[in-house]
């Protein structure tokens, strides 16, 4: 007799059905698990054998098979081993042999047979409830899986005991409730950053359309301080972003306690950030920081000290919004729907652009063109503004605080992003909320310029030598203004300033 357990193998966010099948035979005494498990699931042999023990059963002197199909799907991570030892105490009669049938089972096996956290909850629960599946998962994870499905039959037990018990009858667990986790504290607040007017209006340009930034400028000139202040003026998440988000967060295991976090991600990798860590991959295709930062903003300080190779890796995912790894045996696609926020020094000395400073090295125009050259012209093309961010001089450190902060900022994003959903809905594009993703197959449709606007662009495009690319990005910044400005039509006023952000990308020419 076979004895067959639900649990999911996870393919980037998605959680993909495998069936655990148990069967206890006569023979050579025996635990083997086949279908192409990974380390981990080999290993959970000795975990549920030393599981089982210390709840009391111990595995039969007999031949144990337990088979994960389909068997040509890798099976990787330990949440294996809790529907393993299900399948085996419903094979040796611990607990009814009916009591799994429409369940979804997942955790990881303590040597004391308690039930530990394990990542995924989250779309495990959605795949199970897609199937009109409930779900068995640890306790810790409880609150997690409750965001599945408000009717969703979960059990969330400490440990094997606890379960078996539930099952005869012995004791009923309550079902989990959904949790939010606390904010760990107020946002940092544009009123703290002394002078940058003109920073702080392109910080806010770039929440209202989700633009791409770069900020050139000397160390100390508050470049780091405006990336952080971004995301107190972005809008709160929608309930399709936060489960998005969330979902990614439970598969790289960062969900703590398994409470939702309402708040925009905001990741700030270090410049030696691998390919692999950056845009995801290794040997189990984790998502990466780009992933993590979906819905949120990803930060790139010192943006040419990483390497080119991983810069270049960014080009796909900041155009077409997922990441693809692909492997010999499988391809993963996760998210990466971001904003990119880039800060650099104009030269490896970081004051090429100071009044009267003269490079060591080489002229100041040779340093900082080596310097961006790092940056390739494709990866640039993708920034949508790009602004000279000045030194801060003591006159300004001691003005006194602006009268202007954060939620005053904020409430102008909200009302410019308003009416980009209004608009993009109205053209049943519902997935598209910003104008720095709008397609290009209605971009001139909805960013149409006025009759002058339209003389002035095509005199600015042809003397810029525009791409198409980057025609198109000006035309996404120059909409966001107007909806700024709550004009329904693009003006030239617009295009001026939107042109204006362009030409800071213009590369320096190295002398001969």
């Amino acid at each position: 007799m076979v004895t067959r357990v639900s649990t999911v193998a996870f393919e980037g966010i998605e959680g993909r059905a495998v069936d655990v099948q148990v069967q206890i035979s006569a023979g050579n005494v025996a635990f083997s698990v086949v279908g192409l498990p990974d380390k981990a699931v080999g290993e959970s042999r000795e975990r549920v054998r030393s599981a089982l023990i210390a709840s009391g059963l111990a595995l039969p002197a007999k031949r144990v098979i337990v088979n994960l199909a389909p068997a040509d799907l890798p099976k990787e991570g330990s949440h294996y081993d809790l529907p393993i030892a299900l399948g085996i105490m419903a094979a040796i009669g611990a607990i009814p042999s009916d009591a799994l049938s429409g369940y979804t089972v997942l955790g990881e096996l303590a040597l004391d047979g308690t039930i530990t956290p394990v990542a995924g909850v989250l779309p495990a629960a959605i795949a199970a409830n897609a199937r009109g599946h409930g779900l068995i998962c640890p306790f810790a994870c409880g609150p997690e899986a409750a965001w599945a499905s408000g009717d969703a039959d979960i059990l969330a037990p400490r440990s094997l005991i606890q379960l078996a018990n539930h099952f005869k009858g012995d004791q009923v667990m309550a079902r989990p409730e959904p949790a939010v986790a606390p904010p760990s504290g107020p946002l940092p607040d544009l009123r703290d950053i002394r002078g940058q007017e003109s920073a702080k209006r392109v910080l806010e340009i770039a929440a209202a359309g989700g633009h791409n930034l770069l900020m050139s400028g000397p160390p100390g000139a508050g470049k780091s301080m405006l990336a952080q202040r971004l995301a107190s003026i972005l809008p709160p998440l929608s309930p399709r972003e936060l489960l998005e988000i969330s979902m990614i967060q439970s598969v790289a295991g960062q969900l703590q306690n398994g409470a939702l976090s309402s708040r925009r991600p905001f990741r700030a990798p270090h410049h030696s950030a691998s390919m692999a860590a950056l845009v995801g991959g290794g040997i189990n295709a984790r998502p990466g920081e780009i992933s993590l930062a979906h819905h949120g903003v990803l930060f790139l300080d010192e943006l040419p000290e990483f390497q080119p190779s991983v810069l270049d890796a960014l080009r796909q995912p900041l155009e077409t919004g997922e990441v693809m790894i692909a492997r010999a045996n499988h391809r993963t696609t996760y998210p990466a729907r971001v904003q990119l926020v880039a800060a650099m020094n104009p030269c490896r000395c970081g004051h090429a652009t100071d009044p009267g400073y003269a490079c060591r090295r080489q002229p100041n125009d040779r340093c900082m063109a080596q310097y961006t050259a790092r940056i390739s012209g494709p990866l640039l093309d993708r920034i949508d503004l790009a602004i000279e961010v000045p030194a801060v001089t003591a006159a300004d450190l001691i003005l006194p605080p602006a009268s202007e902060g954060s939620a005053e900022v904020a409430s102008r994003v909200a009302r410019a992003r308003e009416l980009a959903m209004r608009r993009y809905a109205a053209l049943g594009i519902e997935r598209v909320t910003t104008n720095a993703s709008c397609p290009s197959s209605v971009l001139e449709e909805v960013a149409k310029p006025d009759e002058e606007g339209l003389r002035f662009i095509r005199e600015a495009a042809d003397a810029m030598r525009l791409s198409a690319r980057g025609f198109h990005r000006i035309l996404k910044v120059a909409r966001t203004l107007a909806d700024l400005d709550g004009e329904p039509r693009v003006r030239r006023l617009h295009l001026a300033e939107a042109i204006s952000y362009r030409t800071a990308l213009d590369r320096p020419v190295v002398p001969a």
